[in-house]
Protein backbone atom coordinates (compact mmCIF):
# COMPACT_ATOMS: atom_id res chain seq x y z
CA UNK A 1 0.00 0.00 0.00
CA UNK A 2 1.27 3.35 -1.15
CA UNK A 3 2.42 5.64 1.43
CA UNK A 4 0.79 8.18 -0.59
CA UNK A 5 -2.61 6.28 -1.36
CA UNK A 6 -5.25 8.58 -0.04
CA UNK A 7 -8.39 6.75 2.00
CA UNK A 8 -11.97 8.10 2.04
CA UNK A 9 -13.58 6.66 5.40
CA UNK A 10 -16.19 7.75 6.91
CA UNK A 11 -18.62 6.36 9.55
CA UNK A 12 -21.21 5.34 6.46
CA UNK A 13 -20.20 2.85 3.76
CA UNK A 14 -20.39 4.00 0.29
CA UNK A 15 -20.07 3.16 -3.13
CA UNK A 16 -17.02 3.49 -5.63
CA UNK A 17 -16.83 6.00 -8.00
CA UNK A 18 -15.20 4.36 -11.53
CA UNK A 19 -12.58 6.76 -11.11
CA UNK A 20 -12.12 4.75 -7.42
CA UNK A 21 -12.71 1.38 -8.67
CA UNK A 22 -9.62 2.00 -11.75
CA UNK A 23 -7.29 3.77 -8.85
CA UNK A 24 -8.08 1.09 -5.67
CA UNK A 25 -9.48 -2.05 -6.94
CA UNK A 26 -7.20 -2.76 -10.24
CA UNK A 27 -4.34 -1.24 -8.77
CA UNK A 28 -4.08 -2.27 -5.05
CA UNK A 29 -6.52 -5.24 -4.45
CA UNK A 30 -4.79 -8.80 -4.53
CA UNK A 31 -5.37 -11.18 -7.39
CA UNK A 32 -6.34 -13.93 -5.28
CA UNK A 33 -7.17 -14.04 -1.46
CA UNK A 34 -4.14 -16.24 -0.32
CA UNK A 35 -3.43 -17.84 3.45
CA UNK A 36 0.11 -17.65 3.94
CA UNK A 37 1.56 -18.75 7.29
CA UNK A 38 -2.12 -18.44 9.19
CA UNK A 39 -2.45 -14.79 7.54
CA UNK A 40 -4.50 -13.83 4.58
CA UNK A 41 -3.04 -11.92 1.99
CA UNK A 42 0.90 -12.18 1.30
CA UNK A 43 1.51 -9.13 3.82
CA UNK A 44 0.91 -6.42 5.62
CA UNK A 45 0.80 -3.65 2.95
CA UNK A 46 -1.57 -6.18 1.30
CA UNK A 47 -3.75 -6.85 4.64
CA UNK A 48 -4.15 -2.73 5.29
CA UNK A 49 -4.98 -2.02 1.89
CA UNK A 50 -7.83 -4.71 1.51
CA UNK A 51 -8.78 -3.30 4.86
CA UNK A 52 -9.05 0.08 3.83
CA UNK A 53 -11.05 -0.90 0.84
CA UNK A 54 -13.39 -2.68 2.99
CA UNK A 55 -13.65 0.31 5.80
CA UNK A 56 -14.53 2.66 2.80
CA UNK A 57 -17.63 0.46 1.57
CA UNK A 58 -18.28 -0.77 4.97
CA UNK A 59 -18.37 2.35 6.87
CA UNK A 60 -16.45 2.75 10.53
CA UNK A 61 -19.89 2.35 12.37
CA UNK A 62 -20.29 -1.18 11.82
CA UNK A 63 -16.61 -1.82 11.65
CA UNK A 64 -16.43 -0.86 15.50
CA UNK A 65 -19.15 -3.04 15.99
CA UNK A 66 -16.69 -6.23 15.63
CA UNK A 67 -14.90 -7.27 18.47
CA UNK A 68 -14.80 -5.51 22.13
CA UNK A 69 -15.41 -1.95 21.81
CA UNK A 70 -12.65 -1.58 24.57
CA UNK A 71 -10.08 -2.75 22.15
CA UNK A 72 -11.47 -0.40 19.90
CA UNK A 73 -11.50 2.79 22.69
CA UNK A 74 -7.12 2.10 23.28
CA UNK A 75 -6.36 1.79 19.92
CA UNK A 76 -7.81 5.47 20.02
CA UNK A 77 -6.11 6.23 23.08
CA UNK A 78 -2.78 4.89 21.73
CA UNK A 79 -3.21 6.97 18.06
CA UNK A 80 -3.87 10.62 20.38
CA UNK A 81 -1.16 9.87 22.55
CA UNK A 82 1.48 10.14 19.16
Amino acid sequence: MSENQKWNLKNEGREWSREEVEEKYFKLCPEKIELIEGKLFWNDEERLAMLAMLLENVGADKAVRLGDKEVWKAAIAKLEEQ
